[in-house]
């Protein structure tokens, strides 16, 4: 939690040193283009050094004392991407064409090559064309979570080219590239760059923001091996992370198969040959025979407006437990209307994605005055008598459920959501009660074991944690790479400027 706390302060740090950058050069900005390029030539080498340096009242927080807090347009070159006339974009690559990136080929540090467009080369520019090192990132989008992100291309391509809504940096050649696309990659970067988007519906992230970034620049011996040390240990990460992973597919595997025998007769056949029972109980029908989906609302017209009630956020259900894990409570009119109702052994599926995908669904528990509400993304699933709630509730967490689930989700992207009659309609093939909870006792005993090898891999995430961690440390100088006597990269920034 304090590091939570430290480095959102550094955020807010950095983008007051930006605005106060940018307003200590609104007279220079309001200048007409096309003089900015005359002008810049007639500074002195001083001059520009000066522009580049961040000044020490604006710097974010302390460096080692041969480091230099610099602006990041001064050691990287800005290029927009290339505009072209919608009818000139095709999906099939014809001779002499270039692919045109877009917002969907940027991945989180890398580039992705899955949906393509191509235009002729007649209308980019050698800049830009994609080189090793260059960090392509998303400067116009819709999306909050999206705008900022960073892809860093691993060669030169020479047919590959980047598009209107994209922002290429380059690192200059006199420093260690691969630090500066690390840079891109931290925490402190996406929450500042998400911060100075500007827009209404379209975020936009302008060239002057990014240049007034301030960037810790170490020696260049330091810088080459603060990337050594990151290399070194994100390869034990990544090792780990595999293993972990491979573990967490094997559990999924497992499990899967058992699922298969439980819905089919085959993990309790041992159970009924010794109590004497055959197939002969097992129906078939569907699931609205023995559920009722999304039913009425609970008479609360003898409740007060202060009556306490259970909330239970789409947040509050683990996708790893498939529990309610943090119950609120509300008065009854603050969520009365709007939300979605439900009482006490009703079964709760997620049905917008990606809640539903990940597993989001729970049984409701013990609710304050037997109601509870909660988030409109729930479906509510009700057990008649001939059917366990517990037994359900394994159904609908079961991975070929949510994957025949998806499969027929109908919405705008982003906003799909599992139909109410895919649930009404899913076909059972219903074992009698006692069976079904024979067959959840000995779900129960099984996956309570497999649940401590599942919660080993939670280190998935703790992994991605010490990454985000080993990066703010590395560009405030406290990955124990630091040469105090070393000369500070002042000297080779003044030959860049």
């Amino acid at each position: 939690m304090k590091m939570k706390k430290k480095v959102k302060t550094e955020d807010n740090s950095i983008l007051r040193t930006i605005n106060i950058g940018l307003k200590k050069n609104s007279k220079g900005t309001a200048m007409v283009k096309a003089k900015k390029k005359s002008i810049k030539k007639e500074l002195s080498q001083d001059e520009l050094l000066a522009q580049a340096l961040v000044p020490e009242d604006e710097r974010p927080y302390p460096v080692p004392e041969n480091w230099i807090w610099v602006r990041l347009g001064s050691i990287v070159d800005l290029h927009r991407g290339v505009s072209y006339p919608k009818d000139a974009a095709h999906n099939e690559k014809k001779e002499n064409d270039c692919l045109i990136m877009r917002g969907g080929n940027i991945g989180e540090g890398n580039l992705n090559f899955d949906d393509n467009i191509f235009v002729s080369k007649s209308f980019v520019s050698s800049n830009q064309y994609v080189k090793k090192h260059d960090i392509i990132i998303v400067s116009s989008t819709g999306s909050t979570k999206v705008i900022g992100r960073a892809g860093v291309s691993d060669d030169d391509y020479f047919d590959i080219a980047f598009g209107a809504f994209l922002t290429l940096a380059r690192p200059h050649e006199k420093f260690e590239k691969k630090l500066i696309t690390i840079f891109f990659q931290t925490e402190g970067y996406r929450n500042t760059i998400r911060a100075l988007a500007k827009g209404v519906n379209i975020n936009n992230i302008k060239n002057e923001y990014i240049q007034k970034i301030p960037f810790p620049l170490p020696p260049l011996p330091e810088q080459q091996r603060i990337v050594n040390r990151i290399e070194s240990l994100f390869e034990k990460l990544d090792l780990a992370k595999e293993l972990a992973q491979n573990a967490l597919n094997s559990f999924e595997t497992r499990k899967a198969a058992i699922l298969h025998k439980a819905f089919t007769g085959k993990l309790t056949a041992k159970w009924r040959e010794e109590n004497g029972m055959g197939m002969g109980g097992w129906e078939n029908c569907i699931l609205q025979d023995v559920c009722e989906i999304n039913p009425k609302r609970a008479d609360i017209s003898s409740y007060s407006d202060d009556t306490e009630v259970s909330f239970v956020p789409m947040s509050a259900v683990s996708e790893l437990s498939g529990q309610i894990e943090s119950l609120q409570t509300k008065p009854l009119v603050e969520v009365k209307k709007g939300y979605t109702n439900f009482s006490e052994g009703d079964v709760i599926f997620a049905k917008i994605t990606p809640c539903m995908e990940n597993g989001k669904s729970a049984i409701v528990g013990v609710l304050a005055n037997n109601t509870g509400f909660g988030s409109t993304e729930f479906h509510v699933l009700r057990c008649s008598a001939k059917l366990s709630n517990r037994y359900l509730h394994y159904m609908v967490r079961n991975q070929k459920f949510r994957d025949e689930a998806q499969a027929v989700m109908a919405g705008a992207v982003g906003q799909q959501r599992v139909p109410k009659d895919f649930l009404e309609k899913y076909p059972l093939f219903l074992p009698p009660l006692p069976e079904q909870q024979e067959i959840v006792r000995i779900l129960d005993s099984l996956f309570e074991k497999e649940q401590q090898a599942r919660e080993l891999c939670n280190v998935i995430d703790e992994i991605d944690l010490m990454k985000k961690a080993i990066l703010a440390r590395a560009f405030r100088g406290e990955l124990s790479t630091n040469v105090s006597g070393e000369e500070s990269t002042l000297r080779l920034l003044g030959d860049s400027a």
